[in-house]
């Protein structure tokens, strides 16, 4: 058997909030260096893009994975659609044809299917899952946690969503602003196969790959992919890799428009309105799991695979060499040379020697070494803004305060 990183969850320049270098030439050079064998497509059900996959990626024989050019990065057919309680589904399919059936299955009940990467479908999550079943694919919530368009914000419980068709579930996305030792607290997921997905809106090294799922498997196929996930026949996940969810925006209970922080008594007390701003205070992801869970210890079933916290080595760059824009030339230039010297990035991240890196760079060994021992820090993410991990100074992660009083109270 062989190992294989596969990051399943990207978008195309057809959904909203994506970059316009969302295409096939470009995530392809994105994923050089990364060290992904495999990427989604995203945004299977969108016309233009099926139109654009088709003009750029060439089946692999009949194993469902596609090629472009000499690119070692293969791609995956996926796509991400919206429900009509606003709860997002990730779908794997075993080839393009089976994503244009499902467009054709679903046309009828959305308006901006044509236009839109990510449609809005008029749909409930069971009809959406029984479709997804008719086709081939394999389903799941996306980023099920976020306090805007997911599975538990939406419902209390899966079986809520999907109806009788939960039986065709196969797995839940955790989204970047929770981790497995998170949603191990809740006991309806015991049996679930957990992924680590990007949700790259661009193509950037920092984005692409942030997160992704290691594989054991046969070859590179469709059906070995769905026997790791469905964890058959010896194959199966052996490791979930991702920022800590402390960088996600929607980790921490916060207010939307300025990002004020709260502890979650404080937010009920104040009426979900920001005393500062006036914004909305929306619900972290650290709160709803443990609305969810009851206030559960983690508890992790035997199958689960360790969920390893990493930092995007551009990020890792941009401190080690005090650049705050990811996309400069002085952090992209150290990213290709890096990478280029050392190996991809899941290798300089996880497995590389210390001392190797440290040759190349001694302050960026020092925080890859911090991440690894889990000691480096984090400003937490919440409203709709990243955390961020700081090294070398204190991370003062600040909430609000309500025995002090705000300047409109005098």
């Amino acid at each position: 058997m062989q190992e294989a990183n596969i990051d399943f969850h990207i978008h195309s320049k057809y959904s909203g909030g994506c970059s316009r270098d969302m295409d096939i030439p470009s995530l392809a050079k994105g994923c050089e260096g990364k060290g992904l064998d495999v990427i989604g497509t995203g945004d299977a059900t969108n016309p233009n893009w099926i139109a654009h996959i088709k003009e750029t990626l060439v089946p692999d024989n009949d194993s469902g994975v596609y090629s472009y050019g000499d690119s070692p990065t293969r791609f995956l057919i996926t796509a991400e659609v919206e429900d009509d309680r606003r709860v997002h589904h990730l779908l794997l399919f075993p080839e393009l044809s089976s994503a244009i059936d499902f467009r054709e299955r679903i046309k009828k009940d959305s308006k901006d299917i044509d236009t839109e990467g990510r449609p809005h479908l008029r749909l409930s999550g069971e009809q959406i899952a029984e479709l997804a079943n008719e086709c081939g694919a394999l389903i799941g919530p996306c980023h099920a946690f976020t306090p805007w368009t997911s599975v538990y914000k939406a419902h209390d419980s899966l079986k809520d969503c999907y109806g009788e068709a939960l039986k065709h579930i196969s797995f839940l996305e955790l989204g970047l602003s929770a981790d497995c030792d998170m949603a191990d607290t809740i006991t309806e997921l015991k049996d679930l196969t957990f992924l680590s997905n990007s949700d790259a809106h661009s193509p950037h090294p920092h984005r692409i790959g942030r997160e992704f799922n290691r594989l054991k498997i046969d070859d590179l196929s469709f059906d070995e992919i769905k026997k790791a996930i469905l964890r058959e026949g010896g194959r199966k996940i052996i490791l979930n890799v991702g920022l800590d969810p402390r960088e996600g925006k929607y980790h921490e209970t916060a207010c939307t428009r300025c990002y004020l922080k709260f502890h979650p008594k404080d937010a009920q007390q104040m009426k979900r309105r920001c005393p500062e701003c006036g914004g909305i205070i929306k619900k972290g992801v650290v709160e709803r799991v443990f609305e969810l869970s009851g206030g559960n210890e983690t508890k992790h079933p035997s199958y689960r695979p360790p969920y390893i916290k990493t930092v995007p080595l551009a990020e890792c760059l941009g401190m080690a060499i005090g650049v705050k824009t990811l996309t400069s030339l002085k952090v992209q230039s150290a990213w290709n040379e890096l990478t280029q010297k050392l190996g991809n990035e899941s290798e300089i991240l996880l497995n590389v020697p210390l001392t190797k890196i440290s040759e190349s760079n001694k302050k960026l060994a020092e925080i890859i070494e911090e991440f690894r021992t889990g000691k480096i820090k984090y400003i937490s993410g919440g409203g709709g803004m990243y955390g961020h991990p700081v090294f070398g100074r204190e991370a003062n992660d600040n909430y609000y305060d309500v025995s002090q009083k705000t300047l409109s109270s005098f």
